[in-house]
C-alpha cells in the first residue's frame, strides 16, 4: 500500500484545511510561520514535520524549493483506484454498458468491424475485473455477431 492511500490524521487535516483556506484568501500559500502562528503550533520544526509527512503522503506538494510554493493535492489528483475488485453496483453497471453496446450494434443495419473490436476489449475488460460469469455470458452473443458480418460478406 502506498504512501499516497493513507488518508491525513486530525491535525493534518486541519493543516490542510488552514492551507486551502489561505491560499483562497490571499493567492499564495502561507509561510511556515504563518502556519505555525495560524494552528498555535509552538515551533516552525512542528510545522515542517507535519508538511513533511503530508508532502511523502501524496496530499500536498511544493513546485518548487521557494518559499510559499505549498500546493494541496485535490481528491481529482489523487490516485483513486487501489484495486481491480469490482463492487456489486459497479459490477451492474458494468454489464449494462456491455449490454448497451451489443445493442447498439445488433440495431446497424451493417455491422462494423471496428465496433466489434471494441466488443472484445469490453469482454475482456470483464474477464481482468474478475466478472468471468458476465464475461462468459456475452461469448454467443459475440459470436452471434461475428456471423452476421461473415454471412454480410458472403
Amino acid at each position: 500500500m502506498s504512501d499516497q492511500t493513507v488518508r491525513p490524521t486530525k491535525k493534518q487535516r486541519e493543516l490542510l484545511s488552514f492551507i486551502e483556506v489561505f491560499i483562497g484568501e490571499h493567492g499564495y500559500s502561507p509561510s511556515y510561520r504563518e502556519i505555525m502562528n495560524g494552528l498555535k503550533y509552538t515551533s516552525v520544526a512542528t510545522v515542517a514535520l507535519h508538511v513533511n509527512n503530508l508532502i511523502k503522503r501524496g496530499h500536498l506538494r511544493k513546485r518548487d524549493r521557494s518559499a510559499r510554493s505549498l500546493e494541496v493535492v485535490t481528491l481529482s489528483e489523487e490516485v483513486k483506484v487501489k484495486t481491480n475488485s469490482v463492487k456489486p453496483g459497479e459490477e451492474k453497471w458494468l454489464v449494462e454498458k456491455v449490454e448497451y453496446f451489443f445493442a447498439q450494434l445488433e440495431q446497424q443495419a451493417v455491422k462494423e468491424q471496428a465496433r466489434i473490436d471494441e466488443l472484445y476489449v469490453l469482454i475482456g475488460t470483464l474477464k481482468i475485473l474478475g466478472l468471468e460469469g458476465a464475461a462468459q455470458s456475452f461469448i454467443p452473443r459475440l459470436s452471434a455477431v461475428k456471423q452476421t458480418i461473415h454471412d454480410e460478406v458472403q
